[in-house]
């Protein structure tokens, strides 16, 4: 049985249970007011749980539908909380959000949207994501793709990461290319994979390597994953659009259903 499922029958017995107590609680209070005797008695009749439980079980049994409910009233209760606590974590970090020093970004850098992204170059659906990426910069030029680097797959995308954070610094103008190149080529991201798109696209490897070494690169990374996980992101690739989270690789049309909403957002001053 799905676990929200069975919290919810749970609950329901437990719920079913006090209101026996409660009853109980009741024919002693009128029972006391009547005769003193019959009070006593009341009182000290223990509720039969067994009983309750086995009427409840029947009952659910009967109508299970009630179990899908509940679950369904769970899962709109749970997704309506963690909207509310995102919409809070969005509004305090704005600025870390959407406009950090630290982070690059493919795109129109004047756009008036944006999305964020929570990546590792490591992830297959980042890789499948990117594609979406492109195409809706591509095909929107008010549109603008933060890209937060979040090595989550291991040593590797660590590593590859410090090269991209070093390389954006020294050729902020070519992050964009170097990045649609680490993510998009064959095999494993890695440092030396990293390093070798960096020189392709003309950094000094002396000072590339020395700005890998660079401890404003560590503070990114663990302001990165701080914010992650206020949003409660466990995964990449996330995204943040407006003042929704919204999580994976979910296609071209969901991402652009997302920024009409955004926008629609921001136009009505509903946001």
């Amino acid at each position: 049985m799905n676990r929200a499922v069975l919290l919810g029958a749970t609950s329901l017995i437990a719920a079913f249970t006090m209101l026996g107590a409660g009853l109980d609680a009741g024919r002693a209070t009128s029972a006391n007011a009547a005769e003193p005797e019959a009070a006593v008695a009341a009182a000290t009749t223990p509720v039969d749980r067994a009983e309750i439980e086995t009427i409840v079980r029947n009952y659910l049994l009967g109508n299970p539908e009630i179990l899908m409910e509940m679950q369904q009233a769970l899962e709109i209760k749970q997704q309506e909380e963690q909207r509310l606590a995102h919409l809070e974590v969005i509004r305090d970090a704005k600025e870390k959000i959407f406009n950090a020093s630290y982070d690059g970004f493919v795109g129109n850098p004047d756009a008036t949207t944006t999305i964020v992204e929570f990546y590792d170059y490591n992830c297959g659906y980042c890789k499948r994501a990117q594609e979406d990426m492109m195409t809706l910069t591509k095909n929107d030029p008010d549109l603008r793709f933060v890209l937060k680097e979040f090595p989550i797959l291991g040593p590797d995308s660590q590593k590859a990461s410090i090269v991209s954070m070093a390389f954006r610094t020294l050729m902020p103008e070519k992050h964009g290319e170097f990045h649609n190149l680490l993510i998009s080529g064959q095999g494993r991201a890695s440092e030396a994979a990293a390093i070798k798109i960096a020189l392709q696209l003309g950094a000094d490897e002396d000072s590339l390597r020395e700005e890998m070494k660079n401890p404003a690169i560590t503070a990114a990374f663990a302001e990165t994953y701080d914010l992650a996980n206020k949003l409660q992101i466990t995964g990449t690739p996330s995204y943040v659009v407006g003042n929704e989270v919204v999580f994976g690789a979910l296609g071209t049309e969901v991402l652009g259903q997302k920024i009409a909403e955004a926008r629609a957002c921001t136009a009505n001053a509903t946001c």
